[in-house]
């Protein structure tokens, strides 16, 4: 059952996921679903998203009407190793799936949250598309909110390693 209490506490949990020194990455859809939302909203997770500057990228000009909001365009590989390499900026990517491809196939991605609701939609969108480099991640943190969202946080740990299967 949903209550106020159980919704906060999801809040509560995924704010402590995400951390507060964030700086969200966003594509041009997903950043468009935000700007319509996180504004109109109050609490911790929206005065964080409000006040933080938010990167948007896009291969065309974007109406930027949320505040601290700015455009990356052109060699958008180039442009977040140059965000990566400031001191103190941490990148957060949520939604954005052509973005976490394209920083995946760069290898631009050091933390990977997964969020895992309790729900099957039956269909929709991959994470990880066919053609995805294989690679392997390591579980650093892990939480279940009150609803039953699992979050867990992974670090690259390198390339898959195989073996062989053999009848002895």
């Amino acid at each position: 059952m949903d209550s106020p209490a159980r919704r906060r506490a999801d809040e509560s949990a995924i704010g402590q996921n995400n951390g507060t020194a964030i700086r969200p990455l966003l594509g041009h859809f997903t950043f468009n679903i935000w700007a319509s939302y996180w504004p109109n909203q109050q609490g911790t997770i929206a005065e964080q998203f409000n006040k933080v500057t938010k990167y948007v990228v896009s291969g065309s000009q974007v109406e930027l009407s949320w505040e601290n909001s700015v455009l990356i365009t052109g060699d958008i590989i180039t442009e977040i190793k140059n965000l990566k390499a400031q001191n103190g900026v941490d990148l957060l990517i949520m939604g954005s799936g052509k973005l976490v491809q394209a920083l995946l196939a760069a290898n631009l991605v050091d933390k990977l949250h997964t969020f895992t609701y309790p729900i099957i939609l039956g269909g929709g969108k991959r994470l990880f598309e066919a053609g995805s480099q294989a690679y392997e991640w390591q579980l650093t943190d892990s939480l279940i909110s009150a609803t039953g969202i699992i979050m867990a946080t992974y670090q690259p740990k390198g390339d898959v390693r195989t073996g062989q299967v053999s009848e002895d």
